[in-house]
């Protein structure tokens, strides 16, 4: 499975501590996103607000088993929520195979 989730910046230090601490926790990327929210859920006085309104976030992906992508998901969630509007999304997509890249000895 892949757990991808956007959330905002401040809250990543105190969710990569609480993946570290949860067993089977297989790592994580992480990259600088922009995003914004839809036009219908914030109040917009012109287009210039519309086209400008792009907040900083970061992009987490995780390739895990099925079986803690569940339980990573809600530590996201746990962590990450403020309750404001722009806290992120998770999800989970499927991933049929996967091949980790390492050193092999020789």
């Amino acid at each position: 499975m892949e757990v991808k989730a956007v959330v905002r910046p401040n809250k990543l230090a105190a969710l990569r501590t609480a993946l570290l601490e949860t067993p089977g926790f297989p790592g994580m990327t992480v990259t600088k996103v922009e995003g914004c929210s839809a036009p219908s859920k914030t109040n917009k006085v012109n287009i210039k607000d519309e086209l400008t309104d792009y907040s900083a976030k970061v992009r987490i992906e995780i390739i895990c088993d099925e079986e803690i992508a569940e339980i990573l998901m809600d530590q996201i969630v746990l962590i990450c929520q403020t309750g404001q509007m722009g806290d992120g999304v998770v999800w989970c997509t499927p991933v049929p195979k996967v091949f980790f890249i390492a050193k092999t000895s020789t």
